[in-house]
């Protein structure tokens, strides 16, 4: 179970620092023209910088606790972090009736909920 958990873990490491890294560098008006992106249209252009600056954030407090084993506490955190940020996602998706959208966010909400109750009841300790 620990090898499952960890290996979700890096998936999601991977994925939100790459989605949250290029919210914060790719410029808004040529994000809102990415496929799938559309959603952004309805944030104003910091607003989407501050989705990307969370999704950064909680990419490195899942993998901190891997390099400092004292910050054991903050992978299951982060993890509840990720998992809020999808829910905000699907309720702006279910709100523009983007529906096949939901499908990712739905993935990525389960996986970091996983996670969270993996370490919070302490099957990968």
């Amino acid at each position: 179970m620990n090898t499952a958990i960890t290996v979700i873990q890096g998936f999601l490491v991977v994925g939100f620092t790459l989605g949250g890294l290029t919210q914060l560098i790719v410029p808004y008006a040529t994000y809102t023209k990415f496929p799938f992106q559309a959603w952004a249209n309805d944030f104003k252009p910091w607003h989407v910088k501050l989705i990307g600056v969370l999704k950064v954030c909680a990419a490195a407090g899942l993998i901190a606790a891997l390099f400092l084993p004292s910050l054991t506490m903050l992978t299951p955190l982060a993890a509840v972090g990720l998992a809020m940020v999808m829910a905000g996602a699907i309720a702006t998706h279910l709100r523009r009736e983007e529906y096949p959208n939901i499908a990712g966010n739905l993935v990525y909400l389960g996986l970091a909920l996983f996670v969270a109750y993996g370490k919070l009841v302490g099957v990968a300790v």
